[in-house]
C-alpha cells in the first residue's frame, strides 16, 4: 500500500517534470518536502518496485521522425528471446513485444520503428530481418494518431 505522501508524489511525477533548473526542488515544494527528502522517497519507491521507470515522451514528429510502422514478425517461440533482444537493441525501435501466436495470425514479435520516411522504416525492417534471419514479416504503416498518452494513477 502507498502512503498519502507517496500517492501525492506519484500524482506530481506523472504530470511530468517542470521545465525549471531544479525540477525535483519544485516537486518537493508541491508535496511539502525538502528536495533531499523527495529524492530519498523516490529512490525508496524505486527500490520497492513501486516506480519501475522514468521516461521522457518526445514528439518524434518535431524531431524529424515523421514515419513509423508496426512490424509484425513470424518468429519461432524458441528464438523469440534472442530475436527480441537483437531487435530491441536498434535505436529505430521504440517498442518490442512478444505476443502469442494465433491460428490466423502467425506473428509473435511486434516492433515499432521510427524513421524520417517510409523508406527509412522499410530499410530498418530489412536490416532487422538480415540481423535475425527472420524473413517473414509485414510493415503496418500508421495513417493517423488517434491517441497517445501515459497511464494516470490516483486521479
Amino acid at each position: 500500500m502507498l502512503s498519502d505522501l507517496e500517492i501525492r508524489i506519484v500524482r506530481e511525477l506523472q504530470a511530468g517534470l517542470p521545465l525549471v533548473e531544479r525540477p525535483y526542488l519544485e516537486l518537493a515544494r508541491r508535496v511539502e518536502l525538502t528536495e533531499g527528502e523527495l529524492i530519498t522517497t523516490i529512490k525508496d519507491m524505486i527500490k520497492r518496485g513501486i516506480i519501475r521507470r522514468f521516461g521522457a515522451a518526445l514528439k518524434h514528429q518535431d524531431l524529424g521522425f515523421t514515419a513509423n510502422a508496426m512490424v509484425v514478425w513470424d518468429v519461432p517461440e524458441d528464438k523469440a528471446p534472442q530475436v527480441g533482444r537483437i531487435m530491441a537493441g536498434y535505436k529505430q525501435v521504440s517498442h518490442c513485444y512478444q505476443r502469442p501466436r494465433r491460428p490466423d495470425w502467425p506473428y509473435t514479435i511486434f516492433t515499432v520503428l521510427h524513421g524520417q520516411s517510409r523508406d527509412d522504416c522499410q530499410k530498418t525492417a530489412a536490416e532487422l530481418a538480415a540481423a535475425t534471419g527472420i524473413k517473414e514479416y509485414k510493415l503496418l504503416f500508421s495513417t493517423r494518431e488517434l491517441k497517445k498518452s501515459s497511464m494516470k494513477y490516483f486521479l
